[in-house]
């Protein structure tokens, strides 16, 4: 699908305050002057990017490879759905027009609004995802027109009519293209741009003219010239449809419809009665199922279980001749996924050659090594500039000239070159060849590189005094089944649970969507959860501690804030929070617990909910839930919303919490870490800021940490998993694995 042409950014954000202005470098010979380039290849030089008056980049280099895949990570608010969009809509100077860019979930508006008089409600997911291309679409639609008017015997003029209704289409979509290249394009080439412009719309016109025309009008000759070029344009279509392999279009959609976790039966049902998570998948694979030059996924795992997200980081994979730009938080699927790394920070883009864990690994091994040079060149320089010193007092008291000069030359060859000691490279430094050009040393500065300071989250890490031991919860031969249409209960969701939680336990919970996992988490908070009706189970017995207090986070919880958002357009972080837990809090206290979250000053007390991003959402639903330290903490896919750093720090937190965590997530980091009990200074170096403590910080960190349980929820059945979540990611592989094979074939 050919992106979208310019828009004005204020129009699409509902909102005229919210300007977008992309600037690049570009010169005469610049790649946006060529309409058809030879290469898929984008560089773009002095990129800045700012929304109304907040600058975003500045100064930055896009370079992206021809067939590439990037993971683009940063954290949240920095700008990197806004660099998506901003490619994705053709607003970025140097980047070809010719090129096919391809948004997730730019598909969903696309076909809304194209298709919103068709109202098609009885539109299935698989003919959804098939009518996502609308290249193709096209194309069979000026193949079916060009098809019954050819076949119109009756009508010699049916042929003619037909072609010049899809002449006149076509020259409109390219007349309105060169307006937006015209208006982008200044000094020479914006003259060309302008004097093609009228070609075009000369063009236009005569087409339109044409189009008018009354059957009695049209000259036989002319009717005979156009029912050949009709006949050439239909040939044409059907070629460009062969090669786009249209024929398949509905075998490639099933395959990854099906990939992604939907099954035979759900691809047959209306595309409507998806819910929000269906039908972000749903957006996913009319990504997938179409042809890009550069194809952009915006937190595609959200929403997919494990073996779904495996399938995605395999198929990511296969594409050859695409480039890739991934934003994902998904530390896991961003190793497997890419080859390079786009890491937005401080208004620029920084590549490396390699994955998340390794750029972190390397980023801090160099700057050890330049923190240690830079010591020792200073400890050198200093050693040096006191024997200088010595020396020039020292031909001062006896007039030596020559002691003098001597003292002077060294001094010059210490100003000059003393520095860095390595190429960029890594290899022993040679001036003639690291040095070129002017410059007013021999050597460059050692810049050390900085960090960003690591996101620190503070919980009440103490549960109340529970006066009497137990066990928290215990779920003993529990099954459970929905009532029916006749208050009948149907297949059990449930059916034998054994499941108990102790008092500061680690508990994990794995399994594909749908398994049942909210189901057996609603069971274990019973009527303590707060808006929701008690579930009760079919059979067996639930025992609660009789003082023990539940908090859950629900996957809906962003959901819940952005409905209670619309009602109360002016509520706030803090206020929402002080009317949640009632008149026994203080404002003051209110402050320190959401800004132990990350919400601090002005954005827990000034900013309305409804402008909170999604992790400042998540953390304002944290707060709401830790506020009086729950004796059970139940997450459910807490990590959705929170970037990459902001997760390394809720695991940090959650190491020291001294109530009992059941975690809900296909987060296989998030898992190993707070309910396996990994280091996370070992899966993810770049939680520690200093690496001056060594090993043995990390050694005595593993030594407290709690290790827990992780069980899979499967056919209703609770089953341990004694090898934990790497076990579990086995599994999904060999499932992942086989229903590629098996869907591929019933695709067929």
């Amino acid at each position: 699908m050919v992106r979208k042409g310019k828009e004005p950014a204020a129009a699409e954000s509902g909102s005229a305050s919210q300007v977008l202005n992309v600037t690049a470098q570009q010169s005469r010979f610049h790649n946006d002057a060529v309409d058809a380039p030879t290469s898929k290849e984008i560089l773009v030089k002095d990129l800045s990017i700012s929304v109304s008056q907040r600058e975003l980049l500045s100064h930055a280099e896009l370079h992206l490879q021809e067939g590439k895949h990037y993971v683009l990570v940063g954290r949240n608010g920095t700008g990197k759905s806004t660099l998506l969009k901003a490619i994705a809509e053709g607003q970025v100077p140097g980047i070809p027009w010719s090129f096919r860019i391809l948004l997730l979930g730019q598909t969903r508006s696309t076909l809304d609004g194209e298709l919103e008089n068709l109202k098609l409600e009885s539109e299935t997911v698989l003919e959804h995802v098939i009518r996502s291309n609308r290249e193709r679409e096209q194309l069979l639609r000026e193949s079916r027109t060009l098809s019954a008017a050819v076949e119109h015997t009756s009508d010699s003029l049916a042929s003619v009519r037909a072609y010049r209704k899809i002449t006149y289409e076509r020259l409109s979509k390219k007349v309105d293209e060169a307006r937006q290249i015209s208006a982008r394009r200044s000094g020479a080439r914006g003259a060309k741009a302008k004097k093609a412009l009228l070609e075009l719309e000369d063009k236009l016109a005569q087409s339109q003219a044409q189009l008018d025309e009354e059957d009695a009008d049209i000259d036989p000759t002319k009717m005979s010239e156009e029912t050949q070029a009709a006949a050439d344009m239909l040939a044409g279509i059907h070629s460009s449809l062969e090669l786009m392999d249209a024929s398949e279009a509905e075998s490639k959609a099933k395959t990854v419809l099906l990939g992604l976790g939907f099954s035979s039966e759900r691809i047959s049902n209306p595309f409507s009665q998806l819910s929000g998570g269906w039908k972000t998948r749903c957006d996913l694979a009319c990504a997938l199922c179409q042809y890009a030059d550069i194809l952009l996924l915006d937190e595609p795992t959200n929403f997919l279980d494990l073996p779904s997200i495996i399938w995605l980081q395999d198929y990511v994979r296969t594409l050859e001749h695409t480039t890739v730009v991934v934003v994902t938080h998904d530390r896991d699927f961003a190793d497997a996924a890419a080859e390079e790394l786009l890491v937005l920070r401080n208004l620029t883009l920084e590549r490396f050659r390699g994955h998340l864990s390794y750029y972190e690994k390397e980023r801090h091994k160099k700057a050890r090594y330049l923190t240690k040079m830079k010591e020792a060149i200073d400890r050198q320089k200093k050693s040096t500039q006191q024997s200088i010193t010595e020396n020039v007092k020292a031909a001062k008291k006896t007039g030596d000239d020559k002691r003098m000069k001597q003292a002077a030359s060294r001094q010059k060859k210490l100003d000059e070159r003393t520095g860095m000691e390595v190429s960029a490279k890594g290899t022993r430094f040679k001036l003639n060849r690291d040095r070129g050009g002017y410059h007013t040393s021999a050597r460059g500065e050692i810049e050390v590189p900085d960090f960003d300071p690591p996101v620190k989250i503070s919980l009440v890490a103490t549960p109340p005094d529970l006066r009497f031991p137990g066990v928290l919860v215990s779920l003993e031969k529990v099954s459970f089944s929905y009532p029916g249409r006749k208050k009948v209960p149907v297949a059990p969701v449930l059916t034998d649970i054994d499941l108990t939680i102790h008092p500061g336990e680690r508990v994990g919970l794995a399994g594909l969507n749908g398994s049942g996992k909210t189901t057996l988490v609603s069971l274990i908070v019973g009527s303590g959860e707060e808006g929701a009706a008690a579930l009760t189970p079919t059979k067996g017995t639930i025992t609660r501690h009789s003082r023990a207090r539940f908090g859950r986070f629900s996957q809906q919880a962003v959901e819940e804030l952005d409905a209670l958002a619309a009602e109360k357009p002016a509520m706030t972080a803090l206020s929402h929070l002080m009317e949640s837990v009632g008149g026994d809090i203080l404002e003051k206290d209110a402050r320190a617990a959401l800004g132990g979250l990350g919400l601090q000053g002005q954005t827990a007390s000034d900013v309305p909910i409804a402008l909170l991003s999604g992790g400042q959402k998540v953390r304002l639903a944290l707060a709401k839930l830790l506020w009086s330290a729950p004796h059970l903490l139940i997450l459910d896919e807490v990590t959705t919303h929170l970037d990459a750093d902001t997760i390394l720090g809720l695991v940090v937190a959650l190491r020291d919490y001294e109530g009992a965590v059941l975690v809900i997530t296909h987060d296989r980091f998030f898992m190993r870490c707070v309910v396996e009990g990994e280091s996370p200074f070992k899966l993810a170096p770049g939680i520690r800021a200093d690496e001056d403590s060594g090993e043995g910080s990390e050694s005595e960190d593993e030594a407290g940490s709690r290790v827990g349980v992780v069980y899979r929820l499967v056919k209703g059945q609770l089953k341990k998993l004694d090898g934990g979540m790497q076990q579990y990611e086995d599994i999904a592989a060999r499932a992942a694995a086989r229903l590629t094979k098996k869907r591929a074939s019933e695709a067929v």
